[in-house]
């Protein structure tokens, strides 16, 4: 998959795409019936499918003082929308200058001058432009004033008819429940990060972690979780079981917000590597403890207990 980082003079092979338009945040069903509506289009014209979205995501530039939020940073999103097939992905800087854009500077100058699409799929409830003044009605006017089709996808919902939503995802992971956040994603929340030296006490008590600080991503609720992490080797990724606390270790003093996973049967170096950790179950709440050897039985207690659970999901 191509990742283009500005929409100005797309390579030739890519102009007259089918492009899914959209911040995607965490990929969710929603999202992949979106982009599955692209990539189907495309093949029944012969042209490339793509996906238009925005980085940082609109929210991060209008409120840089909220909540960390995001579900996938761009690499994350990347992975995901590449494994459905996308011919290229377009990544839109959104700065002042894109915020600045009314509806219809953003088709003209974008969609039709940049990109050159011949169709563009979106949510039915995506809005763009100044002020957030264009929605799907607008944006089937400007197609057919310009020359490209538009097609508004509809809701996707689970069996008990609630839409999938990022806003729900987040609900989820921020209360406990991966599993239930997993549910509307379509796969496992996962948080990836350079493996950084910490203070390295877990291995003076016999539980060796690779430490990730978790910066903007979203903070689900702290604690204890069964994990699952992923570990480049080669040509292919290596899932290995294990056990993870996310949070700031009130036992030791900590202060920084950070996601440390003890793998289990592992004894390489993943210092300065890449690392992507999927929550999988939540195993209790983050609590200080008297000394470092409670801390010891516990995080035992905790290792027995992920992968129990680990060995009680599907297709383990």
């Amino acid at each position: 998959m191509k990742l283009l980082r500005h929409y100005e003079d797309a390579p030739a092979e890519l102009r007259g795409a089918v492009v899914a338009l959209g911040n995607f945040d965490g990929v969710h069903r929603g999202h992949r019936a979106v982009i599955g509506q692209a990539r189907a289009l495309a093949d029944d014209l012969g042209r490339p499918a793509g996906v238009v979205t925005f980085e940082p995501h609109p929210r991060s530039f209008f409120r840089p003082n909220d909540p960390p939020f995001r579900l996938t940073p761009l690499r994350i999103k990347t992975h995901l929308i590449e494994a459905l097939g996308m011919d290229a992905m377009v990544v839109l800087h959104f700065d002042a200058a894109l915020a600045g854009m009314t509806a219809e500077e953003f088709v003209d100058t974008v969609l039709v001058q940049g990109l050159g699409v011949r169709h563009v799929v979106a949510g039915y409830d995506f809005l763009f432009g100044h002020n957030r003044s264009g929605d799907m009605a607008l944006l089937r006017a400007l197609g057919a004033r310009h020359g490209f089709g538009v097609t508004e996808a509809r809701p996707v919902a689970n069996g008990a008819g609630e839409p999938y939503s990022s806003t729900a995802v987040r609900r989820h992971l921020q209360e406990g429940r991966p599993q239930e956040a997993a549910a509307i994603l379509g796969h496992p929340f996962e948080i990836e990060g350079r493996v950084e030296h910490g203070d390295k006490r877990g291995r003076t008590i016999g539980f060796p972690t690779a430490n990730i600080e978790i910066h903007d991503y979203l903070r689900p609720h702290f604690g204890v979780y069964a994990v699952r992490a992923g570990v480049d080797e080669g040509a292919g990724t290596v899932w290995l079981d294990g056990v993870a606390n996310l949070g700031r270790r009130p036992t030791v003093g900590g202060t920084v917000e950070r996601l440390e996973a003890h793998l289990f049967d592992f004894d390489g170096d993943l210092y300065g590597r890449h690392v992507r950790v999927q929550l999988l179950d939540f195993i209790r709440p983050e609590m200080k403890f008297e000394n470092f050897q409670a801390l010891k039985d516990q995080i035992a207690r905790d290792a027995d207990e992920a992968r129990r659970r680990l060995a009680a999901l599907p297709g383990a």
